[in-house]
């Protein structure tokens, strides 16, 4: 019983921690708070975004935010064509030692930080691609045979522009997957679109601020995971992950149709850390099944593929999740 009492006490109080950061964020990063959520999200359960938006819309003003605010070392990478994996790992050089002798020196990438922003991530080749997948699994690195640790805690937030897609390379599906979560950044309404005008605009700038250091994340990464969940809502990601898999006997016949191949396990994973994470930037003290359903676009959008006969249909995966989460929904898989 005193155990669950200082839980609560935790959650509570990390809640309240983390409504501050949100709004130092929404200073900065006007408007979007869906967009806040999801990012902020991802930091919580120790994973790595994808963010998915038009040029211009502020993804990397919001990466920047978050780095100061939540007080991690923050590094940005643009990807090019022509950018190599060293340019990101780091690479051993040849330099005179003591005595006259030569000897190899480490000098490490922008990948040791805290905070990784690889901006425009699908412009890199496949090979640089594959640099990260190791660090964003293991936290970890590879270079001359030998291991070298991230600093923790380790994320990645990489941005792509879903129109331009001439001179890119579509991320393969092993590297989609290791996103927890894709945020799509939509326009901004009218309205937030004037008051990003009016605080951008102008002379002074908002600045960002602390409420947040590296330990203290990591200290509510460790809370958000004992955090409860009801068995009802993880019946409910089991439902819902299932479903998509059209050669599950549970998935219903669009599925089938449509869905060339399906999420995984670590999808039912996902889900169940960032219903977790909802809840409690909602200050509640576990997840709901309502929990599920907001968070099946973001969770399972990337780790799934149409057929050739959908996309000629004109099908996409949105209004598949939206549909058979609907139906999952209306069969009273969420009571």
């Amino acid at each position: 019983m005193a155990e669950d009492i200082d839980l609560v006490a935790e959650i509570e109080a990390l809640g309240e921690k983390l409504g501050h950061a949100k709004a130092a964020i929404t200073k900065r990063f006007i408007g979007q708070e869906q967009v806040v959520d999801l990012t902020l999200s991802a930091l919580l359960c120790g994973g790595h975004g994808l963010l998915v938006g038009l040029p211009g819309l502020g993804k990397t003003r919001l990466v920047e935010t978050l780095s100061v605010v939540m007080g991690l070392q923050g590094n940005r990478v643009q990807f090019t064509p022509d950018l190599m994996p060293a340019d990101i790992l780091g690479s051993e050089v040849l330099e005179k030692g003591k005595g006259g002798t030569r000897e190899f020196r480490f000098v490490p990438g922008p990948i040791f930080c805290q905070l990784l922003m690889a901006d425009e991530i699908n412009r890199a080749s496949p090979r640089t691609q594959s640099a990260l997948l190791q660090a964003m699994q293991e936290h970890k690195v590879t270079v001359a045979g030998a291991d070298r640790a991230l600093d923790a805690p380790f994320h990645v937030l990489a941005t792509q522009n879903p129109i331009e897609q001439e001179g890119t390379y579509p991320l393969p599906e092993a590297q989609l997957d290791r996103f927890l979560v894709q945020i799509d950044v939509p326009y901004p309404t009218r309205d937030t679109e004037r008051d990003i005008l009016l605080a951008t605009t102008g002379v002074d700038d908002e600045a960002a601020h602390e409420v947040f250091s590296g330990t203290e994340l990591l200290a509510a990464q460790k809370v958000l995971r004992r955090m409860p969940v009801g068995d009802s809502v993880v019946e409910m990601i089991l439902d819902l992950v299932r479903a998509f898999r059209p050669e599950d006997p549970s998935s219903p016949e669009n599925v089938r149709n449509s869905v060339a191949w399906g999420p995984g396990p670590r999808a039912a994973q996902a889900l169940m850390m960032t219903v977790r994470a909802r809840a409690l930037l909602q200050g509640r003290l576990a997840p709901s099944a309502q929990d599920v359903l907001d968070m099946a676009q973001p969770v399972l959008s990337h780790r799934m593929a149409l057929t050739f006969a959908a996309r000629a249909r004109g099908e996409t995966i949105s209004g598949l999740i939206t549909a058979t989460a609907a139906h999952l929904d209306g069969l009273g898989v969420a009571a």
